[in-house]
């Protein structure tokens, strides 16, 4: 929170409310402090256990704060009470954005914690998925390399797929973003959103949308997890034996 803060005092603006896709800790531990440090802050979300909660909102429900407008879109599955944000302003040349938490990622999707594949696949086709393709998707964690990844198992001959990786690989290296992309580059090599695609359909051996759909998640779950790389500022520490006289032995 006091990041936040410190952000919002450089850019001379003022928090009025915050817009919680769901109660995970790493998406809405900061709500009790910032709601604590401002009073009168709105605390906006579709889940009881939301912290500082002070609006429930319900799906297809419409917000305003100023020119932006948001549609409040109920995505059940990876939490029970998850719902991602629409925003857009009206006659406006930018693209609309979705804040998606953790149900539609780059080139991936969330984990069914409290949900079902049926549940997911109506998310990601019918109240995702028919979204104007411009639509720029801010989704809640970078995992983009590793997404990615996996979908060149699924389907190793997507050139997309390949490139987007590369992509990815090097802003990784960079460390810079990958967020956002567009829900139309998303149906290109997100194995989540190609579910009548043969070649997904062949590696999930499964034909039925919500059946491949359940396959991947299982396969993604399962998924060899990355090898961990070292942090470079940790190592540059090392090289410069700042933690030696913390490795010294009694």
């Amino acid at each position: 929170p006091l990041q936040l803060l410190e952000i919002i005092r450089k850019e001379d603006v003022v928090l009025r409310a915050i817009l919680t896709t769901h109660h995970h800790w790493d998406h809405a531990r900061g709500n009790e402090e910032l709601a604590r440090l401002l009073p009168g802050l709105q605390v906006f979300g579709a889940d009881e256990r939301i912290g500082a909660l002070t609006h429930r909102v319900s799906h297809g429900q419409e917000l305003s704060f100023g020119a932006i407008r948001v549609r409040c879109l109920f995505t059940p599955c990876h939490t029970s009470g998850h719902m991602c944000y629409f925003m857009w302003e009206d006659d406006s040349p930018n693209a609309p954005a979705l804040f998606s938490g953790d149900t539609l990622f780059v080139g991936g999707c969330g984990q069914f914690f409290e949900g079902t594949a049926e549940q997911m696949h109506t998310n990601l086709t019918q109240v995702l998925g028919t979204l104007p393709k411009d639509t720029k998707v801010f989704c809640g964690h970078e995992c983009t390399v590793r997404n990615l990844k996996f979908a060149l198992k699924v389907e190793p001959e997507n050139e997309v797929v390949k490139e987007k990786l590369a992509w990815a690989r090097r802003r990784d290296d960079e460390d810079l973003p990958t967020v956002p992309s567009t829900l139309e580059e998303e149906f290109l090599y997100n194995p989540f959103l190609r579910l009548t695609e043969e070649a997904v359909q062949r590696f999930t051996g499964r034909t039925d949308p919500v059946e491949v759909l359940r396959a991947l998640r299982s396969h993604r779950d399962n998924f060899k997890k990355p090898k961990e790389r070292p942090n470079p500022q940790a190592m540059l520490a090392f090289d410069w034996g700042l933690f030696g006289p913390l490795l010294e032995k009694k």
